[in-house]
Parts: structure tokens; sequence; C-alpha cells
């Protein structure tokens, strides 16, 4: 009798060969998590979304993902903590893959145990696949990079709700955690002029450099 494993390694195929795959997106930013729903999406995985280190831990109460992919910068932690609480916990954890805009945390997330590491910004649906299906190697062998869709374009209007929540959290003062969360979405989109603008370490220029952004992207 074929299990649902067997099940799920038949359906999927080289266009899509991530069918079957529950994929936990660990992430703060609205931008880069629309990347990898359309990711996702084409790939046929799977995906549920948590924005903090509380909620990642309320959904691993609940299931088990077969992948984990957890940004280092969160607003109540370090993602380095919840990749080593999860490897810790579970006799059979799911692949953790750590993601960021400093490649810096490289390293720290290999030894909490990550299994591989995703640069932001993620645009290409080809190299994504590569990494996660490594971990899994009785799927199909991957599509053609011709054939993969990239490169991947979230949403504009998700980058626009990043840039508002950063305006929002940089009235109370620049905080580590502010300068991360800018510093991650600005990576993620390319936006150069607002990476200039939080290097220059200067709130009252990084907040009108936030209102430009938001005034050129239409709500509508």
């Amino acid at each position: 009798m074929n299990t649902l494993e067997d099940i799920t390694k038949g359906a999927a195929s080289r266009k899509r060969p991530m069918i079957g795959l529950t994929i936990l997106v660990v992430e703060d930013s609205r931008f880069a998590c629309e990347a990898l729903r359309i990711i996702c999406l084409r790939s046929g995985a799977r995906i549920r979304r948590a924005d903090c280190l509380s909620s990642a831990r309320r959904h691993l109460t609940t299931y088990r993902p077969n992948v984990m992919i957890v940004d280092i910068g969160l607003p109540d932690g370090s993602g380095i903590d919840l990749i080593r609480e999860v490897k810790q916990s579970f006799d059979i954890p799911p692949v953790i893959l750590a993601t960021s805009g400093d490649d810096l945390n490289y390293k720290s997330a290999l030894r909490a145990g990550a299994s591989g590491f995703l640069a932001k910004p993620l645009e290409s649906i080809h190299d994504f696949q590569s990494v996660v299906l490594r971990h899994f190697p009785g799927r199909p062998a991957l599509q053609s990079v011709q054939d993969s869709g990239d490169p991947v374009e979230p949403d504009e209007l998700a980058y626009r709700d990043d840039l508002c929540h950063a305006q929002i959290l940089l009235q109370d003062g620049m905080t580590p955690y502010v300068s991360t969360f800018i510093h991650s979405i600005a990576t993620s989109a390319k936006d150069h002029d607002l990476l200039s603008a939080l290097s220059a370490n200067n709130a009252h220029k990084l907040d009108q450099t936030l209102t430009s952004a938001i005034d050129s992207i239409s709500p509508f």
C-alpha cells in the first residue's frame, strides 16, 4: 500500500517539486513574505506565516512543518534562539533555513542548528528550490532555470505596508530592532535610497525618506 509520502512524491513534478511540503515562514516583513508566498505557490508547497517568535511557537504546538524559514531579526527576539530551541525540542526537527539581509548572520545561524541560509532578497524560485530540495532527495529533479518563472516580483503594496510600519516604529526611537527591520526591508526591495538614509544614522532624514518612499507607491 502506498503511504501518503509516496503519493505526494508521485504527485510532485519538475514544475511543482514541492507538492506535499508545508513551510512555516517566520518573518516580520510583508514584502519578504509575499516573495515567499509566490515562490511556494509556484513550487507547489503550502505556506504558513508567523510574524514573531511567540506566534511561531504557537504554530509549532499544533502542527509540524516540513520546512521552517526563520528570519534572524524579529520583534520579540532573535530567530537564532528559535532555531536552537526547535533543534533541541524535536527528535526529528524540520529542515530549518535561516534568512537575513545581513550575510554576517550566516555562521551564527549554522552554529544554532540551521541547515542552510537564504540571503535576502529572495527572488529566485530555482535557487530557493535548490536549497530546500537538497534535503528531500527522493523528489523529482528540478526544472530548468528557464522554466522556473524567475525572478519573483512581490506586490509593491506589501512593501508600502512595511514602510508604514517602519515609520510607526521609528516614532519610538531608533532601537536595534527598528534599524534591523528597516535594513531588512530595504535590502529585500533593493531600496538604495532607504539604505543610504539608514547608514546616515539620522532619524529625521530617515523619516523623510520613508515618507517619500510611501508617497511614491499608490495605495490604490
